[in-house]
């Protein structure tokens, strides 16, 4: 079974991601949720991100508010697609996320990060899928059943 890992950087932000692992379960795929934060234990992401091949995932998804550097972190430490999800937090920045979505949406060139819209966990868990939708033929079929059902 393809497994994604799932990381954010605060407890407060699992209620946005509840919609990506309840996708990701929902087409079969495996996922694993982690808290870290790449300011409050960067040696804990470092080791994560880079051993997560080794350790049967294929894509990583990082949540993160403000200034949002975990997706980049994980990015920098693995060749496997890192999937961002910026976060609006509730008593956060004041910028609704935005400060949020230009930190993952602007990486400097190099190490890409692909991102997705602001409290967009559902879409990165469909984005993830389709990644995985190349290699794992339950993964394409069961995209596919979803992509049907939904355009009724």
């Amino acid at each position: 079974m393809p497994r994604v890992a799932i990381l954010t950087g605060s407890e407060s932000d699992l209620p946005v991601l509840e919609p990506c692992v309840e996708t990701l379960k929902a087409l079969g795929i495996d996922s694993e949720v982690h808290v870290m934060s790449a300011h409050r234990s960067p040696g804990k992401v470092t080791e994560f991100a880079s051993a997560a091949a080794g350790n049967g995932f294929e894509v990583i998804i990082g949540a993160a508010g403000m200034a949002a550097h975990l997706p980049g972190v994980i990015a920098a430490q693995t060749e496997l697609p890192v999937i961002g999800v910026p976060i609006a937090q509730a008593g956060g920045s004041g910028l609704s996320g935005l400060d949020s979505l230009l930190s993952i949406a602007q990486m400097p060139p190099g190490i890409p990060v692909a991102c997705m819209a602001v409290n967009g966990a559902k879409n990165a868990a469909l984005f993830a899928a389709a990644i995985l939708a190349l290699k794992h033929d339950a993964v394409r079929e069961a995209l596919h059943k979803f992509r049907e059902r939904q355009a009724i």
